[in-house]
């Protein structure tokens, strides 16, 4: 292959990939033609891509970023998905699709510089919280301890309205009061 395709072909790569810090690593060996558009065309509705790459060629375009971590993955046969709201959401939709393609290869994935290695790594990465529900889980417990505190303030509060609204009521039919000694 010469020089002006292989650098044709890296700068595919980097257009495909961007500056994508996250990324798992795949093998699609195995998985049939047209079920590979399919899960393609499943992948690409959530905005996620896979790309097949040649493992040199992708170790020379990635060198110097996030991605270059993934060299101990790039072996064989090799796609890299990317996309998607964040690489959990990818590996959730990686895991998910073992059951339909149990010969589909998780190898390896990447999360702010931290390795995931193999189909064990891939689902414990899967597990993860993504950033919304991070920030949704980090707004619960700053707002917790406030709104149990108001909850405490306000119930006295609601109890005395209660009574006084029930007093007023007695008053306004005309019925006594009994007093308090």
């Amino acid at each position: 292959m010469s020089k002006k395709v292989k650098s044709m072909i890296m700068r595919d790569y980097k257009a495909r990939i961007g500056d994508a810090s996250e990324a798992a690593v795949i093998s699609l060996r195995g998985v049939k033609g047209i079920a590979t558009t399919n899960m393609r065309r499943e992948l690409h509705k959530k905005k996620i891509k896979i790309t097949v790459v040649q493992n040199n060629l992708f170790r020379k375009t990635m060198e110097g970023s996030p991605l270059s971590k993934l060299e101990p993955y790039l072996k064989g046969a090799t796609a890299i998905a990317t996309g998607g709201k964040s690489i959990v959401e990818v590996a959730r939709e990686l895991v998910a699709l073992l059951e339909k393609h149990p010969t589909l290869e998780l190898k390896g994935a990447v999360l702010d510089g931290q390795l995931f290695t193999g189909k064990a790594g891939v689902t414990e990465l899967s597990k993860f919280p993504t950033r919304e529900e991070a920030l949704g889980q980090t707004v619960s417990i700053i707002v917790g301890p406030g709104k149990s505190l108001a909850t405490q303030l306000l119930g006295p509060g609601r109890t005395v309205a209660g009574l006084v609204k029930a007093i007023e009521a007695k008053l306004e039919k005309g019925e006594a009061i009994a007093k308090v000694a």
